[in-house]
Formats: C-alpha cells, sequence, structure tokens
C-alpha cells in the first residue's frame, strides 16, 4: 500500500460543479508529503477498511468528530491588505472621497516597515482564522513593504499572491503617495517579481508576485504597457480593478473613448492569469472579451454594495464564459469572511432579479434570470477562485491541493440549529455556509500543513 503522509477521515462538502455540491459522507482523504490529495477514499471503495487498518491508531491519522465536516479552503481574489487598518470606518461616502480622505493616507505609512509588519501579520491570520487559505493581495506601492506582506504568507502559511501596486500619474495620485516616476514603479515591480520568486522557492505552499496598476485612473500609459510587459515576461498573474464605479468607469471612456476592458487588453493586461475586481458596469462585448482571453472577475459583493453603484449580473457573465470567484475587497469590504460574502452573492443576485422599485409592476422591476443559489455561492468561494487563478486549489479532490477547514457545528455556546439526527446532509450544508462563524472553524489546513487551530 502506497504510504502517505496524513489521511482524513470526515464528512465534506465540495463542489462538483458551478451548481452542485458534492457531499462526500465518511469519506478517507489521503494526502501525499507534497500537500497534495493523492485519494480520495468512499466507504463502499476496497481500499477504504485496508486504509483504516493501516493508518488508525497512528499519528498520521486525523478522524473528524462528531458535528465536525470538511470544507475546502477559501479563495479570497481581492484584498487590500493595508486597508485592514481602517475596515469599517467611512463607507457611507463616494469612493473618490474615500480613497483621498481615508485610504491613500494610510497607505502612504506602509513607507514605515515596522507599521507595515504589524498590520500585516494581522490581516494574514485574520484571514486565515476565517477560513481563507489563498489571498489575492494588493499592497502598496512601497517594494519593502510588499515584500514583507509576502514573507508574512510564506511564514505563516498562506498562499499568497501579492502585488506591489503601481500609481505613477502625477495628475491622478496625491504628491504624498505615489511611485517616484514611472521608470521607478516598473524597475521596483520587477525587482519585487524576482524577489518573490526566490521566496517561492522555500515556500511549500507557494506564494506569486502580481503585475498590479491600481487601476487606470492611477497609471499612465507609460506604466501600462511597460507592467503589460512586464506580466508577460516573466507570465505573472495580473490584478487591477475595472469598470467598478460611474465615476471610474466614466474616467476611462473619457480618456480612452472605451471600456476598462479593451484598455486593458490593448495594454497586455487580460489573460488566463488576469484577475479584475468588480466589473459592475461590463457590456455584452467586454464580457465576451474576457471569456475569450480568459480574464476572470473578482465578485465582490458587500464592497459593491457600498461604492460599485450598480449590481453585477455574474450569473449572466458565467453563463458567457467568464470564470468569477469572490473577494473581499478589504476595506471597502468590511468583512474578512468569505462566508459573508458568499451570503451576500446570493442576496444581491436576489435584489437585481427581483427589482427594488415597488412603484414598477413585478414583471418589470427587476433582470430576469439573475438569482444563484447558496450551492452556486459556495463554488464561487472555492473551486471557481481556484480556477480564475489557474492553480489547482478549491476542491477536495485527486489532485488538489489539501487546502480544507474543519468546522464544528456543536461549538458550546454557538452551536447551530440542528434539532434533528438525520438532518440531511444538504441542509446541513446550507446551514453552515449561512451562520457559521469564526468560531466554528476548529482547523485550517493548507498544503497539507495546519496553519491555524482554535483550541
Amino acid at each position: 500500500m502506497e504510504k502517505y503522509a496524513r489521511v482524513f477521515r470526515g464528512t465534506a462538502f465540495t463542489s462538483r460543479s458551478p451548481h452542485e455540491v458534492d457531499m462526500l459522507e465518511d469519506h478517507l482523504f489521503c494526502v501525499g508529503a507534497d500537500g497534495m490529495i493523492e485519494r480520495v477514499v468512499g466507504p463502499n471503495d476496497s481500499e477504504y477498511e485496508a486504509i483504516l487498518q493501516a493508518y488508525q491508531g497512528t499519528e498520521l491519522y486525523h478522524a473528524l468528530s462528531a458535528g465536525q465536516y470538511l470544507l475546502p479552503g477559501l479563495v479570497d481574489l481581492h484584498v487590500h491588505a493595508p486597508q485592514w487598518a481602517q475596515s469599517g470606518t467611512a463607507l457611507d461616502i463616494p469612493l473618490y472621497d474615500w480613497l483621498n480622505t481615508y485610504t491613500f493616507p494610510l497607505e502612504s505609512r506602509f513607507a514605515d516597515l515596522t507599521f507595515a509588519t504589524q498590520v500585516y501579520e494581522d490581516v494574514v491570520g485574520t484571514l486565515l482564522a476565517n477560513g481563507t487559505t489563498t489571498a489575492l493581495y494588493f499592497a502598496t506601492v512601497h517594494r519593502e513593504a510588499s515584500l514583507r506582506l509576502a514573507e508574512i504568507c510564506a511564514a505563516k502559511g498562506q498562499r499568497g499572491l501579492i502585488g506591489k501596486v503601481v500609481m505613477d500619474d502625477p495628475a491622478q495620485n496625491p504628491d504624498y503617495y505615489r511611485d517616484v516616476d514611472t521608470a521607478t514603479a516598473l524597475a521596483d515591480t520587477e525587482r519585487f517579481i524576482q524577489e518573490v520568486r526566490a521566496l517561492s522557492e522555500t515556500t511549500k505552499q507557494g506564494v506569486y508576485p502580481v503585475v498590479t496598476p491600481r487601476f487606470i485612473p492611477s497609471c499612465t500609459d507609460q506604466a501600462l504597457q511597460g507592467l503589460g510587459e512586464l506580466a508577460a515576461k516573466y507570465d505573472t498573474h495580473v490584478q487591477s480593478h475595472c469598470s467598478e464605479s460611474d465615476w471610474a468607469h466614466g474616467y476611462v471612456r473619457d480618456r480612452f473613448g472605451k471600456h476598462d476592458a479593451f484598455a486593458l487588453h490593448d495594454f497586455g493586461l487580460l489573460g488566463n492569469k488576469s484577475v479584475m475586481a468588480h466589473c459592475n458596469f461590463l457590456d455584452e462585448n467586454d464580457a465576451e472579451l474576457f471569456a475569450r482571453t480568459g480574464t476572470a472577475v473578482s465578485h465582490c459583493p458587500v464592497s459593491n454594495a457600498y461604492f460599485a453603484n450598480s449590481v453585477i449580473p455574474i450569473a449572466r457573465w458565467r453563463d458567457k464564459g467568464v470564470d468569477i470567484g469572490l473577494g473581499s475587497d478589504l476595506s471597502g469590504g468590511f468583512s474578512p469572511s468569505l462566508f459573508d460574502n458568499a451570503r451576500q452573492a446570493v442576496i444581491s443576485s436576489r435584489m437585481l432579479e427581483d427589482g427594488v422599485d415597488p412603484s414598477l409592476p413585478a414583471d418589470e422591476r427587476g433582470v430576469p434570470n439573475s438569482r444563484i443559489t447558496i450551492d452556486e455561492a459556495f463554488y464561487l468561494a472555492t473551486a471557481g477562485g481556484g480556477e480564475c487563478l489557474s492553480l489547482p486549489i478549491g476542491r477536495l479532490a485527486e489532485r488538489y491541493a489539501w487546502d480544507a477547514l474543519i468546522v464544528d457545528v456543536a461549538v458550546p455556546g454557538a452551536k447551530l440549529p440542528l434539532y434533528q439526527t438525520d438532518e440531511p446532509l444538504h441542509d446541513m450544508f446550507q446551514k453552515i455556509m449561512y451562520l457559521v462563524r469564526p468560531e466554528h472553524i476548529r482547523e485550517v489546513w493548507v498544503q497539507g500543513e495546519k496553519v491555524h487551530s482554535r483550541g
């Protein structure tokens, strides 16, 4: 029999497809030394009892207790790591004012490496405690602090994709917070890519550099062109904001005479390793371009409710072949929990379909066929996020990384409302998705290593 690094026994929920959840009752998950799932074995499999006999009673065997369930690690496709320090602040003002009054002054403080370390240690630990095993991060314009974020992800065991932000346009960025000039922005980005690549060689779960123009309004044409060339040269991931709000969408139309999607594509910034946040104002042509280039959308439903001026029709774009995952958008989104964002994704989709103006007839009030289910939102938070990043994560399945949460529905003081001994598994899954809080997440594993636990 093949020797495994660990064998887990328990009932798991994982996405079979964008619409369906697999409920794997009392399965064995056999994990290799590299942290990848080598076998998933059901109780009716001929090898099930043999594996149990070989591993039960050893330190390599991990059996879940009654009331505990396995979920894949969550994949957050849009986090502004420095903004953790202002989460929950000033969410009632317009995006442009919010950035200039609160966000840019805060991010400028990350020139101080001591302050940056304090915030980044906290945000990575907080996200792990909320079940986020992979995060796509915006850092700041500061190369040293951005590298520190990558180092903290590596040390804490989170799979981090980190971008040193580029903001080089003196006409659009404050004097106290921007890149010195375009040449420096590009040189710092290239050096950052090389430094994170070197760090990744000793990081089991992986850390990745990401080319990161903040958004088109903050960058010169020369910077956007240069960043597209760096992404191609090093085959990196790319992230930015795209058509987020009336203001941002209108600015790009005025500057280029086209939508963000086509402007970004012209600079070489769209492709199958690109993730664009928000995208609320995409039209049919933009969505077709995303599908054709393999560009993914990070849907940020909590943040969008505050700043995006609209509800993105994610069901419609997914049906056109656009890859979509979930993002928290700390701190435009106040919650570090992707469970909260999955819930809000369902709520927003229902409001889009039903409409919000009761003075209109019901058949004119909303956008038909817009709603998604909690099963679909779960996919966005897990397998969908992995597909957006082109990484083997987000599923409890063979040849995927063992990124997993152990959720306990019977935690003293936080027990879920369960009163049937034979609660249907799909009902259990839905209760977990709607009611779980950080205290229910007892263990978090990334690439086969335990990175968080609650006593």
